[in-house]
């Protein structure tokens, strides 16, 4: 969740001529965490933590380097990670880091329900100052992501305004937040990692045309746009578009409506959905060029899966699109037709509508819920797009169908959408869906002995030759688009190598932000 932002007038007044007049770096760039800085509820969990140094951090390419690691090895059995640490990391505040800090930071992560799951972290033991263990309850191989995306905080000064008052380790500390306006940050001093060029660096938060503004007037050297006006970068200033697999999909409801529902009352399937024709159909006939160009302004890519071209993606496991007549048939030979010649199929008596629920205040998901809705009305699907709050989408998820957005740098996030476990928990597998033989490749790949063993795991859950979640099998989403990330970049600032992006909460675009210089004068 993230705060309503504020007036281009308002973000205007926050800079202060002392600010303009330093080599400061000011960003528009949305993402402003409501919840605040504390990594131990998830902060960091999709880009930069900024105040927090990380075991392990993933470089250009999506490998894995050290950061607060100088080694770190996996047991034979796949339960124990040990990890050296180094020496010279100092937090903030000026106090070492030691592997005291890391073991209450892990410990403290696995019971505190936020975003980063240690819920199979065992214990998290010092071995002396400088040497952690951090045992499993059963083998995990993508718990090799939380050594890159958990913050680590000081065990002596942790507490409960932390999340407003970070000390870190990582390349900067905080400066001044005045929540729903600005974040100022500047270089920790203490910090391992090198010099930094740029003595303050300011996070506006205002509106989408606040940011514009302050990018026409000179005032902001890096705003993130929309894919409307990703091509209309004022003067002294470049587009900069980033790919991404920050995806939005169909979430289908996979069995018939039941008679009991969830805890909260929620009720559970759809008996149109429930048919895999209709699936394997909207897989077919969806035109995903076409939604690109209408919903993303031609920036963005098709969706064929949830995790399109990263190493553990699936290629084999998709159909092709935008094949209308392909998708007829398959409904035709599912009973599938249109005996009153309506337009609208039918089966036993049971019409082929379902409503697309997208959060209202959403443009592109608004769009795609509508382009989608078009493009199934001429193969006979009724998909009638419906505006909604999230409170109401989630009373819904599990018996209508959703557009939803997911995205990440590792293949855990596919464990949780298609676990038969993870049936109704959060946003995940909200359709309920469960194949026991998709399960067991899944829980094959976690057990894997290396990251590069469990890839074929992973693979063939999506479609191991007779099954698996993707359309080629049992259809559980139709993937949509991969949307692009479009920034105004000032022509001074180089940001050297980026990373594909993941889903865009937080500040994705500011990984590598330590390395970033200022080319002018």
């Amino acid at each position: 969740m993230f705060r309503p932002l504020a007036t281009a007038a308002l973000a205007l007044s926050l800079l202060s001529p002392a600010h303009a007049e330093a080599r400061s770096l000011v960003l528009a760039i949305g993402g402003e965490p409501e919840g605040g800085f504390d990594p131990i509820m998830g902060w960091g969990h999709y880009g930069n933590p900024l105040f927090q140094s990380t075991l392990l951090r993933y470089d250009a390419e999506l490998d894995l380097v050290g950061d607060l690691a100088t080694d770190w090895r996996l047991s034979q059995d796949g339960r124990v990670w040990r990890i050296r640490l180094r020496e010279d990391a100092m937090f903030s505040d000026g106090t070492p880091l030691t592997a005291k800090d890391v073991v209450f930071t892990y410990t403290a992560a696995s019971t505190a329900g936020g975003l980063a799951d240690l819920t199979v972290l065992k214990e998290a033991r010092a071995l002396d100052d400088t040497t952690v263990e951090l045992e499993l309850t059963e083998p995990r191989i993508t718990f090799v992501a939380r050594l890159a995306t958990l913050g680590i905080v000081p065990a002596h000064s942790y507490g409960a305004d932390y999340a407003r008052q970070p000390i870190g380790s990582g390349p900067f500390k905080l400066v001044e937040w005045r929540e729903g306006e600005q974040l100022v940050v500047a270089p920790n001093p203490y910090w391992h990692g090198g010099e930094i060029a740029f003595d303050r660096v300011s996070f506006v938060f205002g509106s989408e045309e606040a940011g514009q503004a302050l990018a026409r007037t000179g005032a902001a050297d890096l705003v993130a746009v929309p894919p409307s006006m990703a091509d209309a970068a004022p003067p002294d200033m470049a587009v900069l578009k980033i790919d991404t697999v920050d995806n939005r999909g169909l979430a289908f409801p996979m069995g018939p409506a039941r008679d009991e529902t969830t805890e909260t009352g929620a009720p559970i399937g759809n008996d149109v959905t429930a048919d895999r024709a209709i699936r394997v159909a909207i897989n077919q006939a969806l035109d995903r060029e076409a939604l690109v160009a209408l919903a993303l302004n031609g920036h963005g890519r098709p969706a064929m899966g949830p995790a399109d071209g990263l190493p553990w993606d699936n290629p084999e496991a998709a159909i092709p699109g935008n094949d209308p007549t392909a998708a007829m048939a398959t409904l035709e030979d599912a009973g599938w037709t249109d005996s009153d010649g309506d337009g609208l199929r039918e089966k036993d008596g049971l019409r082929a509508a379902f409503r697309v629920l997208y959060p209202a205040g959403d443009s592109t998901r608004q769009a795609l819920a509508l382009g989608a809705s078009q493009q199934l009305r001429a193969i006979g699907i009724e998909a009638q797009p419906t505006g909604s709050s999230w409170d109401e989408i989630g009373a819904l998820m599990h018996s209508q169908v959703v557009v939803l957005g997911w995205g990440a740098h590792d293949p855990s996030e596919i464990y949780a959408l298609h676990h038969g476990d993870y049936a109704g928990v959060d946003y995940y597998n909200t359709g309920h869906y469960a194949n026991p033989t998709v399960d067991a490749h899944l829980e094959g790949a976690e057990a894997a002995g290396s990251f590069d063993a469990s890839l074929a795991h992973w693979q063939a859950a999506a479609w191991d030759g007779e099954t698996g979640f993707g359309p080629k099998g049992d259809a559980a989403w139709a993937w949509l688009v991969n949307l692009e990330h479009a920034y105004w970049a000032s022509d001074c600032l180089d940001l050297g190598s980026l990373q594909i992006h993941p889903h865009g909460h937080g500040f994705p675009i500011t990984h590598d932000l330590p390395s970033w210089r200022w080319t002018c004068e």
